[in-house]
């Protein structure tokens, strides 16, 4: 759990300290209060720290949780703190009350749109591959390899969320 100004500083050391660790879940309530920071909607208090840790687990390969929403009556918030972390790069949200299950799930599962799109690029950039082109143009958008890498990503989280239900 990286939820200190030092586990801030050495995040990447956390991160990939063990083949053991899958994931980090972030603390923002104790980083708040060792920050002498608010907890705003936008949590501009908190995006270094946020980015920080996205950027180390990235690094170690290993999944990322964004931390609690605490108002259990602010919906539009907590749909708001979502959507602002599935953006930064989270995998998921840590969550304290089950009525925020849906929300979270939502947000965080690959959309039928990303699904086809992920499934259309894969596609479309394996044919270019077999002719020798690096790179293919889909839908007016240039897509690479680094595109593709996203897309099987996404279809990972899929398949993994579908074997969960």
């Amino acid at each position: 759990m990286m939820e200190t100004p030092r586990s801030m500083l050495h995040a990447e050391e956390i991160a990939s300290a063990s083949a053991k660790i899958r994931a980090i879940v972030m603390g923002t309530s104790d980083i708040a209060k060792d920050l002498g920071a608010l907890h705003t909607r936008e949590r501009i208090p908190f995006l270094t720290s946020l980015c920080i840790s996205i950027m180390a687990a990235r690094a170690a390969d290993v999944a990322i949780i964004d931390g609690v929403h605490l108002d259990l009556t602010d919906d539009d918030g907590f749909n708001y703190s979502c959507r602002q972390g599935r953006e930064l790069g989270f995998d998921g949200n840590t969550l304290i009350h089950p009525k925020t299950i849906e929300i979270a799930n939502k947000i965080f599962s690959p959309s039928n749109e990303e699904i086809a799109w992920s499934k259309k690029i894969i596609q479309a950039h394996k044919k270019a591959s077999a002719r020798g082109e690096g790179v293919v143009v889909v839908d007016g958008k240039l897509i690479e390899s680094l595109h593709v890498e996203g897309a099987r990503r996404t279809l990972l989280l899929d398949e993994a969320i579908r074997q969960l239900h």
